[in-house]
């Protein structure tokens, strides 16, 4: 794969698969297994939907650039509201990577990786957050336990199934295990150092003085199935 694919700038190789009313830029191969994942979660009773599939890395950049801005809410290991005022620039850094990825590192820029719920299980008028209460003891519960007991006879894995002292727990991430081990490998720091020198990045100073933990912290710190 080239840099650009594996940091979101180049998503052709990708190709488009309709889940629900929704279309999805997916790795070829991810998007069979995921096919096959969405069928029979529908045969067990669960509505399969993707809240987040594919993204560039401009639409991670946008995202990141808002966080440290404080546009957006930026949030702990424990999905409590921190007040960035006042906060060093390396302190917010490491506050933004507990829940949103560096632009570039983001698992979602392979077409491998999808933030999946039922959409039967939401309450009325009620969009899915995210957030780890609806997975573990809220309205998607269910379908939780049973994508903890199907996701590996599909071919994926929970990539964040705990918090290892990198990205928080994310019961709803789900990756495919074979493509994303394989992109994984491939996104080196001199990779991130050159994608990264070319774009308009807030908190640039910082995100280079800590390029290496955050490598080792919140890029390769996962499952351990999924690593290289």
């Amino acid at each position: 794969m080239t840099p650009e694919q594996l940091t979101g700038n180049d998503p052709s190789y990708l190709t488009s698969i309709l889940i629900g009313s929704k279309s999805f830029l997916v790795d070829p191969k991810a998007g069979q297994d995921l096919r096959h994942l969405m069928l029979t979660a529908e045969k067990a009773g669960f509505r399969f939907h993707i809240a987040s599939g594919f993204r560039s890395f401009n639409d991670q950049l946008s995202i990141w650039n808002r966080k440290v801005s404080g546009e957006l809410t930026v949030r702990d290991s424990n999905n409590c509201v921190v007040d960035i005022s006042g906060l060093t620039e390396s302190t917010i850094v490491r506050a933004i990577l507990n829940w949103s990825a560096l632009p570039g590192t983001s698992r979602h820029h392979w077409g491998t990786d999808f933030d999946v719920y039922d959409a039967d299980a939401l309450p009325e008028d009620a969009q899915i957050l995210l957030e780890p209460w609806e997975y573990k003891s809220g309205h998607q519960a269910d379908f939780s336990q049973w994508l903890t007991e199907n996701v590996e006879k599909h071919g994926f894995f929970f990539p964040y199934d705990k918090n290892r002292g990198g990205v928080a727990y994310e019961p709803w991430h789900i990756s495919h295990l074979e493509t994303s081990k394989h992109c994984l490998s491939q996104l080196s720091l001199d990779v991130l150092h050159q994608q990264l020198n070319k774009t308009e990045i807030l908190a640039r100073e910082s995100i280079f003085s800590l390029l290496d933990e955050i490598y080792n912290q919140y890029i390769t710190n996962i499952n351990p199935i999924g690593r290289t």
